[in-house]
């Protein structure tokens, strides 16, 4: 194939997310304008776009984790071939002299099986290229060997989009923020009605969803490995941004409010909501889970929580009192109203006696973590259902 050219911005991108969210990563990605055809894989999806699209998938995705371009694509049925058409790899088109990088390989049904063989070959080719490697935080370069096949990527992003920059105190088993943007998705929650969650924690399932509201991008206020490629086009990325800035709203007229019994908590969340610029739009108060009363909700809202579960109440017997007091509460809530749960224990969730539906389930880290709602099928805001089994990715 003819290798892609970085100063014509005709790329191969992949944007990687967590396993079970491809669907919607898909969705998200088709909806704002940055992929007319995504294609879902496993654990990503892929689509063909130019810098443009790669910015503004860094910038604006809320669910990706990473953004990768494919910068080569060959045959290798040894570490000699390998070794051979690596060097044959312009990596100055891409990467300018003294750039910090570090590769990782990952080999599969193939006659190239040593990962740390692989990653050698390629590192000494990127090494004679670019010289000696500046300090700044490293470009990864991902090197997939897949049936024989050696797949080339750069990661444009740098450090995982999930870590927005905001949550500098993240509290007792916190929600991944790419996970809580999920959540917020597959809700139901309209973006325009109240939001509560009565088991706060560090914020995060909030926080995300003032910026949802308000179209804030996820990526404002953080950099990105893109920015030190030979191909960076500043005066693109500031368009890019100033596009995105242009669609934020200035303020809610609705309320999203969190609660917890810990003031700890709280003060925490209070923090990172500050650092995310989104502190005005939160009513954030310590209380009891008790003192929570549905009777004086009106009209339409939702209740998307992460509730608390093994280590993080301290006592796992209290836990089915917990659930099925939430379930007691939650039930006299009037008509309109949702409810989500993050659950990494479905039959505890089903404590709560709630007609509970599974709309997710995602592999966060080795933990199975579903989004269960009360949420009504056929609505038209709802996400399309994830398939459950999306054939293998390219990156």
């Amino acid at each position: 194939m003819q290798p892609p050219d970085p100063r014509t911005g005709s790329l191969e991108v992949f944007a990687v997310c967590l396993p079970g969210v491809e669907h919607l990563l898909a969705s998200e990605l088709r909806a704002a304008g940055i992929a007319a055809a995504p294609e879902v894989l496993a654990g990503g999806v892929a689509f063909a776009g130019g810098w443009s699209e790669v910015y503004r998938a860094n910038l604006e995705s809320g669910l990706a984790s990473h953004v990768l371009v494919r910068i080569a694509e060959f045959g290798a049925r040894s570490l000699a071939d390998l070794d051979q058409r690596g060097a044959r790899v312009p990596w100055r088109d891409w990467l300018p002299h003294g750039t910090a990088f570090e590769v990782r390989a990952h080999c599969r049904r193939s006659r190239i099986y040593h990962s740390g063989a692989a990653e050698q070959r390629i590192h000494a080719h990127l090494a004679a290229q670019l010289g000696t490697a500046s300090a700044a935080e490293p470009v990864r370069v991902r090197v997939r060997i897949h049936d024989n096949r050696c797949r080339i990527s750069l990661d444009t992003t740098g450090t995982a989009l999930h870590r927005r920059g905001w949550r500098l105190e993240p509290g007792r088993a916190p929600l991944r923020e790419d996970l809580a943007h999920a959540l917020l998705l597959v809700s139901g929650w309209d973006r325009r009605s109240t939001l509560i969650d009565p088991f706060v924690g560090s914020g995060t399932i909030l926080i995300e969803a003032a910026a949802l509201a308000r179209n804030l991008p996820p990526g404002r206020g953080r950099g990105f490995a893109f920015e030190q490629f030979t191909s960076h086009d500043a005066a693109l990325w500031t368009r890019v941004r100033e596009s995105a800035n242009a669609r934020e709203r200035a303020g809610l007229e609705f309320r999203i409010l969190g609660r917890d019994r810990d003031a700890g908590a709280i003060a925490a969340a209070r923090a990172n909501a500050m650092r995310a610029g989104v502190a005005a739009d939160l009513d954030l108060a310590v209380a009891r889970l008790s003192e929570l009363d549905p009777t004086g909700w009106s009209g339409r809202g939702a209740v998307v929580t992460n509730p608390p579960y093994g280590l993080r109440l301290g006592s796992a017997a209290r836990l089915p009192t917990l659930y099925r007091s939430l379930g007691r509460i939650l039930a006299a809530r009037p008509v309109g109203w949702d409810v989500t749960l993050a659950a990494a224990d479905r039959r505890l969730a089903l404590r709560t006696g709630l007609e509970l539906t599974s709309a997710l389930l995602v592999d966060s880290g080795g933990t199975k973590i579903r989004a269960l709602t009360t949420h009504a099928a056929g609505d038209s805001d709802r996400p399309p259902a994830p398939a459950p089994h999306p054939r293998d990715g390219n990156d």
